[in-house]
């Protein structure tokens, strides 16, 4: 048979899966998010993660209550783009007053919020946490910060483009997306 006649199999390429389609999704002991429609599967942080997880949640969300500043989410989802869906979840983040959905969603809301706080994994690859991060801005979030346990450092990457390392000796604030917000990082790292 000659060549340009040649049968070659072709490759399906894996569904889109959906924001919809997402929220029915349970793997257990799994954490889950979709990139461009492809599903992502993650396994659950250890103990570090989660400790330093809910003491920067327990300093943000006093400080956002005490001064009415708006709401603080935990694992909660957000979809930031459509066709293909893309559904990524912060460890923490911030949604201001003015821009908080009324009535909160059932589902994934269709915005990004104004802060968002990733605390590294030791399994975290710094591709894709920086993907994670480009992913947050390009759809309007002003300010990420990145808490990393085992280094004991944090990243700061704001919507400018602009990039901060801050160190044990130094203190992540709020800058104007969180008006007077300051957490010096040798107490939660």
């Amino acid at each position: 048979m000659p060549a340009e006649h040649a049968y070659v199999p072709r490759m399906t390429p894996p569904a889109s899966m959906t924001a919809d389609e997402l929220l029915h999704v349970s793997i257990p002991d799994k954490r889950v998010e979709l990139v461009k429609g492809v599903l992502l599967v993650r396994e659950l942080p250890g103990l570090p993660h989660a400790r330093v997880t809910m003491d920067f949640a327990l300093r943000l969300g006093a400080h956002v209550r005490a001064a009415a500043l708006g709401r603080v989410y935990a694992e909660a989802g957000f979809k930031l783009a459509s066709d293909p869906d893309t559904v990524r979840g912060p460890d923490i983040a911030f949604i201001s007053r003015g821009r908080l959905p009324d009535p909160e969603p059932a589902g994934f809301p269709d915005l990004a919020p104004d802060l968002v706080v990733e605390v590294l994994s030791p399994g975290d690859r710094p591709g894709e946490v920086l993907a994670k991060v480009a992913d947050w801005l390009s759809a309007g979030t002003s300010l990420v910060w990145v808490l990393d346990p085992a280094r004991r450092v944090a990243r700061v990457y704001r919507h400018d483009g602009t990039e901060q390392i801050l160190t044990l000796d130094e203190t992540l604030g709020g800058e104007d997306v969180v008006p007077g917000f300051s957490c010096p990082l040798a107490e939660v790292l």
